[in-house]
């Protein structure tokens, strides 16, 4: 466009994987990236006093000076409705603002998914309660609690007793902040885009389901829902928090078509016509049930990595050329370089317990070692690790990207940089998989969770 700026793009809380992964397309495709960092200080300090709206209108008033031409966001607490905000207001191929709205309400996506695909649901209701509250009587129990509006699996939990229950839902007054700052920008809009899901300032309790869980993958382009794959997910022995993220993964085909047809039902029923999507499932091999988690109106970027390894599809880059309106069917793949790969999740399950950081010339050693390798850390001070125990029921305080030649090569890197950072190996049956040698907790069924 003469005498203005090349067009650029915008990518809104670009962090962790997504600065890496749009990092790779910077070149092809110049980026600004705007946002802050809801896990690290003095950044998510911006909580106390962010406006969607307002950054929206911000945003919309800089982009010809910036020469936007594009947004796209893959962070699910504010950055996937943000981006679909802007990409409505200035005229962009974007996701539209009310199918955001719809799946992230998440008792909303409820009764949409009972009315066109009930046999993949859960029953489910409002807690009838508000923050604080003490818990009603007259609930069947086990049930699974999680907030109508969240993100990372924060307060996602099975609660067995009346007092469990009541446990959960006592929040400080700090706590309560935090919560309804992070609830209130999507509040704001849904009550204007979507009033009749009703406030998202509670917390919904669901049947507790079973099964292995695994998250669908794709994209929307005219209208027209394709697959990109498909991630199994594996927990800790004993609890509800995730241990790795695979790909390939072991589904029955069957189930996989089935996956795919309640996906393609649920994003034609809430106009879901463009952009990326997760579905988090569990499928019950015995029963052949499947069972909706949730459906996420973004990429699922954690995941990004492991589909460039395998397959040579790059998410970041569908995402890209979906911010374009262009069809991701066009790209050229490139050639894998694992037969396997997985995101490994380091946790800790004991407060009284802190982990080792690598020090730098462990960091050194591991890059050498492992030049294939992602590795992320994430230190906090104990008052953040007491809230994460409390909030996600334990501490993560790694993550390890690696490929393999297949499976077994992959768990061969995965125990051998584990050793190198000193942190026991994510897998399950094995005592590695527990801090310090400490039994493992008791296996139990598995209960609907969120995506890391």
């Amino acid at each position: 466009m003469s005498g203005s700026l090349p067009a650029r793009n915008l990518v809104l809380f670009n962090y962790d994987w997504d600065r890496i992964g749009f990092g790779r397309w910077a070149s092809e495709f110049p980026q600004d990236s705007i946002g802050f960092d809801l896990f690290s200080f003095p950044s998510n300090a911006n909580l106390a006093f962010f406006d969607m709206e307002r950054m929206v209108e911000r945003l919309a008033a800089r982009a010809g000076r910036a020469g936007w031409r594009a947004v796209t966001s893959s962070h699910e607490q504010f950055g996937a409705l943000a981006a679909a905000l802007l990409a409505e207001r200035m005229g962009w191929p974007g996701t539209p603002v009310d199918a955001v709205l719809a799946c992230q309400h998440k008792l909303h996506a409820r009764e949409i998914l009972q009315q066109v695909a009930p046999e993949a649901n859960t029953p489910f209701a409002p807690l009838a309660a508000r923050y604080g509250d003490p818990a009603p009587d007259g609930l069947d129990y086990p049930l699974f609690v999680k907030p109508v509006k969240a993100a990372f699996s924060v307060l996602a939990r099975r609660v067995d007793s009346r007092a469990e229950l009541h446990a959960l839902t006592r929040f400080g007054v700090g706590e309560l902040w935090v919560i309804r700052h992070l609830v209130e920008p999507f509040e704001r809009i849904a009550r204007k885009r979507l009033p009749q899901a009703g406030t998202a300032h509670r917390m919904l309790i669901e049947r507790p389901a079973s099964g292995q869980q695994y998250n669908l993958d794709g994209y929307v382009f005219g209208g027209e829902v394709r697959e990109l794959g498909v991630v199994e997910s594996v927990m800790y022995p004993g609890t509800q928090s995730f241990m790795r993220f695979d790909y390939p993964c072991r589904i029955d085909p069957m189930a996989r078509r089935q996956a795919l047809d309640v996906a393609r039902r649920f994003l034609a029923a809430v106009g879901y016509s463009h952009g990326m999507f997760n579905m988090e499932f569990f499928h019950d091999p015995v029963s052949g049930k499947l069972t909706v988690i949730e459906f996420n109106p973004r990429m699922a970027a954690q995941f990004s990595d492991l589909y460039l390894r395998v397959e040579g599809v790059d998410l970041h880059r569908v995402a890209l050329e979906l911010a374009h309106g262009r069809d991701p069917a066009l790209l050229p793949r490139s050639a894998p370089v694992a037969g396997a790969a997985s995101s490994f999740v380091y946790r800790l399950f004991d407060p009284a317990q802190r982990p080792p950081m690598p020090q730098p010339e462990q960091e050194r050693e591991f890059g050498w070692r492992f030049p294939d390798a992602l590795l992320f850390t994430f230190p906090k001070p104990r008052g953040s690790m007491a809230r994460d125990y409390k909030w996600l029921g334990s501490y993560r305080y790694g993550i390890v990207h690696l490929g393999g030649r297949d499976p077994h090569d992959l768990q061969r890197r995965c125990e051998e940089a584990s050793r190198l950072l000193g942190w026991p190996a994510p897998y399950a049956g094995c005592d590695s998989a527990v801090p310090d040698g400490r039994e493992a907790p008791r296996p139990v069924p598995q209960f609907s969770m969120e995506t890391t």
